[in-house]
C-alpha cells in the first residue's frame, strides 16, 4: 500500500504534461506548417528564378556570340509633380548574321569567319535603323520662299490677330458704356487705331523673342522663328501700323486717347518683354497692359478719364490674373525650357493664390459699378452667378493644382469677360438720366464756357 502510494503522484505529474503537451501541439501545429512554407519558399529556387535568368543571358550552342540584356535605362524626372507621357527611346534592330556549326575544320571556320565578320560589319551600318527617323532631305535647310498669297496670313500670325482682336473688343466695351451719345465714327476710327496699336506691339514682341521662342513648342512655329518673313519686313510692318495707329487716335479721336496708345505699346515691348525673363513682376505689368484698351475707349468717347473708365480697368486687370496664370500653369515645362520668370514655375502656390485672389476681386468691383453710378443696381445681382462660378473654380485650382483645375478655369474665363461686359453694357443708366441729372462728362466745361461766352 505504501508503495502504492507513493507511485501515484508521479504518475498524476506525468499525465497533467501529457495532457498539457497534446493542448499546445494541436494549437501549434498551424504555425508550424506556415513557419515551415516561409522557409521553403525563401531557399528553394522557383520558376520565376529560372524564367528570369533565361531572359538574362542569349547564348548559342558554341558560345561565340552572347548578348547581355541591356538594363532599362532611368527615365528623366519632371520638375513638375504632373508628368506628361516622355518621349519614348528610339529602337535600334541590330541584325547577327548566323553562326558556322561546330563539325567543320578550324581553316574553313577561320576563313568564314573572317568573310563573316567583313559582311557583318557592313551588313550593322546599314541594319542600325532607328525608328521614326527622319530622311536626310528633311533634316536639311531649305531655303523658304515666300508667295504674296502667304503674306496676309503670315503678318496675321505675326500681329496675334487673335489677341488684337481680344483687345479692340475690350475698346470697344468701354466705347460703347461710356455715359455719352455713340457717335459711329469716331467708334470706327477709335477701334481701326487700337488694332494697328497692338499690331505693332505684338510684331516688336516676337521680334524681340525669337531665339527665346524657338525652344518652346507653343511659339516655335512663329513667322519670325520658321524664316517666313525677314526681321527687317516684320520692324517694317510694326513701324507701319503703330505709326498710323497712333497718328489716327491722337489726331482723329483725342492727344488723350493717343498718348495712352502710344504709352502702352511702349509698356508692352520695353518693360513686359524684358521682365518676362527677370522677374515674376512681369505678369502684373502685362495686367496693366491688358487693363489699358478699355480706358482708351472710354476717353475716345467722352475726352476725359473717370471713375468708370478707371473701374473698366480694373475689371479687366483682375481678370486677366485668373486668365493668364491658369494658362501658364499647362505650360509650365515650355516657359522653364524658354528661360521665362513666370510664377507658376518660380512661384506654383503663388500663382494659384494670385489667381483666386482676383476671381473673388471681380465681385467687388462689379459691386462698385452702381456705387460709381455707371449701371443700375441690377447689374452685381445678375453677374454674381457667373462671378461665383469662375470664383469656384479659382478655388478649385488652388486647392487641386492639376492641369484639369487650370484648363477649366482658363476655359470659363473665355466666356466670363464676355458675358460680364454683355450684362454691364445692358445694366448701363441711360444717357437721358445722366442728362436730368447734369453728371455727363464736360458739362461742367460746356456751362464755364457758355458763362463767359457773351
Amino acid at each position: 500500500m505504501s508503495a502504492a502510494r507513493r507511485c501515484r503522484p508521479p504518475r498524476a505529474l506525468a499525465g497533467l504534461f501529457v495532457w498539457r503537451l497534446r493542448n499546445t501541439g494541436v494549437r501549434q501545429i498551424p504555425n508550424r506548417f506556415v513557419h515551415l512554407y516561409h522557409i521553403a519558399s525563401n531557399r528553394l529556387i522557383t520558376f520565376q528564378y529560372f524564367n528570369f535568368l533565361k531572359r538574362m543571358y542569349v547564348t548559342q550552342y558554341n558560345k561565340d556570340l552572347s548578348q547581355r540584356a541591356k538594363p532599362k535605362s532611368d527615365s528623366i524626372v519632371s520638375p513638375f509633380y504632373e508628368l506628361q507621357p516622355l518621349d519614348r527611346e528610339k529602337k535600334v534592330v541590330h541584325k547577327i548574321s548566323p553562326v558556322s556549326p561546330v563539325h567543320q575544320s578550324w581553316s574553313e571556320t577561320s576563313s568564314r569567319n573572317e568573310l563573316r565578320e567583313m559582311k557583318s560589319a557592313a551588313e550593322t551600318e546599314d541594319s542600325v535603323i532607328p525608328v521614326g527617323a527622319e530622311s536626310k532631305e528633311d533634316r536639311q535647310w531649305k531655303e523658304m520662299k515666300l508667295r504674296l498669297d502667304d503674306l496676309p496670313g503670315i503678318l496675321a500670325r505675326l500681329s496675334k490677330i487673335k489677341l488684337t482682336a481680344l483687345v479692340v473688343s475690350t475698346a470697344s466695351a468701354g466705347f460703347a458704356m461710356a455715359p455719352v451719345p455713340f457717335e459711329f465714327t469716331c467708334f470706327l476710327l477709335a477701334s481701326l487705331g487700337t488694332g494697328l496699336a497692338s499690331c505693332a506691339a505684338n510684331s516688336i514682341n516676337q521680334f524681340f523673342e525669337v531665339p527665346f521662342d524657338s525652344n518652346m513648342n507653343r511659339t516655335k512655329n512663329r513667322p519670325l522663328v520658321r524664316g517666313q518673313i525677314s526681321p527687317l519686313l516684320a520692324v517694317c510692318f510694326a513701324a507701319s501700323c503703330g505709326v498710323p495707329g497712333i497718328a489716327l487716335l491722337t489726331l482723329g479721336v483725342n492727344p488723350l486717347t493717343g498718348a495712352l496708345g502710344a504709352f502702352n505699346i511702349f509698356l508692352y515691348t520695353c518693360c513686359y518683354t524684358p521682365l518676362k525673363r527677370m522677374s515674376i513682376a512681369n505678369t502684373w505689368v502685362g495686367a496693366v497692359v491688358g487693363a489699358i484698351p478699355p480706358i482708351m475707349g472710354w476717353t475716345a468717347a467722352t475726352g476725359s478719364l473717370d471713375a468708370g473708365a478707371l473701374l473698366l480697368g480694373g475689371i479687366l486687370y483682375s481678370w486677366q490674373f485668373p486668365h493668364f496664370n491658369a494658362l501658364s500653369w499647362g505650360l509650365r515645362e515650355d516657359y522653364s525650357r524658354g528661360g521665362y520668370c513666370m510664377m507658376s514655375v518660380t512661384h506654383p502656390e503663388l500663382c494659384r493664390r494670385v489667381a483666386l485672389r482676383h476671381c473673388l476681386a471681380l465681385i467687388g468691383l462689379s459691386t462698385v459699378a452702381p456705387v460709381l453710378d455707371i449701371t443700375t443696381w441690377t447689374f452685381p445681382v445678375i453677374s454674381l452667378p457667373i462671378n461665383l462660378y469662375i470664383s469656384y473654380l479659382g478655388f478649385r485650382f488652388y486647392r487641386d493644382a492639376d492641369r484639369s483645375s487650370s484648363r477649366k478655369l482658363f476655359f470659363c474665363s473665355l466666356w466670363h469677360l464676355p458675358m460680364l461686359l454683355l450684362v454691364m453694357f445692358t445694366c448701363k443708366k441711360s444717357v437721358l438720366e445722366k442728362e436730368d441729372k447734369g453728371d455727363l462728362p464736360g458739362r461742367s466745361c460746356e456751362r464755364a464756357m457758355e458763362i463767359r461766352l457773351p
